[in-house]
């Protein structure tokens, strides 16, 4: 970030709920020379007019979910932090594009929120968690044999986590806690201890700082190298890159039938997870390829559109389980993801390089 700061900061925060008043105040006490204000805005007010100018005017930092300002509201900002794991809402914004202004995220805290969402989706489908339920409800007590053949634990299967950021590493350390493999694929080499550390914000005791937990690493950008890496006979595949030009649909039809037909087990077919973003994965693929049965099943915590038409037939897909983008959500979210910005207050201070910094050119 370069020199430290020499006057004060005025850290201006715009969230659309009350203000989290002992959050706030824990960065006035830890930051006193920063000044910190809060600004309650409407959800459907996202432009011009939503936040006053004068308070816009004099931010030299923001803090912000959804809120989009205009530049010339924002002379002084030089650095914006944004409430997500990714900038997509944002790509075509002058912010990102018209700026070099300093972009930080809160990747990182989503990690153990959505870790959990993903496994216990993999429980649901191979323990029959939904036949189980059905019994208790109709007060049903059987041992059908039907089942024998049916359910089975994850000891030795393996998981190919295409995205090996924050979330990745958290799934990793749970999957290799029940006995399972894990492959990890990136778009740069990681060929070296220190290229495979996570130099993220890492919520304590989650993640795989070191890199150490996959069996193998992969890596590329084109379609070869993506075909290579779902052919290495997966039992899980997990979706968890960001959104960019060169993502979307990058999973579609010739790729969900690559993934069924390397798997060698028989007892039952790949399981596709998608924590990512809607636009990711072809839908109508996903849908053809259940309903064919090349997938086992499938879990999405994203779609595209958002919200989801109800009338939308992604929602009858068979061995499908969908939730509407609530895997990150918990009550720690918003101490972890203001913990990430105090992280950044500290470095800014001390002029030091910044955290979950956006890379315009990487595109996240």
């Amino acid at each position: 970030m370069g020199d430290a700061p020499s006057s004060q900061e005025h850290l201006v925060v715009i969230l659309p709920f009350p203000e989290p008043a002992a959050l706030i105040n824990d960065i006035r006490n830890s930051f006193p020379h920063v000044r910190v204000s809060y600004f309650q805005q409407q959800r459907d007010a996202q432009v011009n007019g939503a936040v006053p100018k004068d308070l816009l005017n004099s931010a030299t930092i923001l803090c912000m979910l959804h809120y989009a300002p205009t530049l010339a509201d924002i002379p002084n900002v030089k650095l914006v932090h944004v409430i997500s794991a990714g900038m997509d809402r944002y790509l075509n914004h002058p912010l990102v594009t018209d700026t070099d202004i300093h972009l930080t995220t809160t990747s990182g805290i989503h990690g153990p929120p959505i870790a959990e969402w993903v496994v216990m989706n993999w429980l649901v489908s191979s323990k029959m968690y939904d036949q189980t339920s059905e019994w208790q409800r109709k007060h049903i007590w059987t041992h059908n044999q039907s089942l024998i053949n049916k359910m089975e634990d994850n000891v030795g299967k393996r998981v190919g986590i295409l995205g090996y950021g924050s979330i990745g590493r958290q799934v990793a350390r749970v999957a290799v806690a029940m006995g399972m493999q894990v492959l990890a694929f990136t778009v740069s080499p990681r060929t070296t201890p220190e290229s495979r550390r996570d130099t993220g914000y890492i919520v304590p005791n989650t993640g795989d700082p070191d890199g150490s937990l996959p069996i193998s690493w992969h890596s590329g950008t084109d379609k070869a190298a993506l075909h290579d890496f779902l052919s290495l006979n997966l039992d899980h595949l997990l979706v968890a890159v960001p959104l960019t030009p060169s993502t979307e649909y990058l999973i579609g039809a010739e790729e969900m039938a690559l993934l069924s037909k390397s798997c060698t087990r028989t007892t039952r077919r790949p399981f596709l997870t998608n924590i990512s973003r809607g636009k990711v994965i072809d839908q109508d693929a996903l849908m053809a390829s259940l309903k064919a049965g090349e997938l086992g099943g499938a879990a999405i915590d994203v779609t595209e559109p958002e919200p989801l038409p109800a009338d939308h037939p992604l929602w009858d897909a068979p061995n499908l389980h969908i939730t509407p983008h609530i895997s990150s959500l918990g009550i720690e979210y918003m101490q972890r993801a203001l913990d990430v910005l105090k992280v950044n207050l500290g470095r800014l201070e001390k002029g030091e390089p910044l955290i979950n910094l956006y890379r315009r050119k990487a595109g996240y």
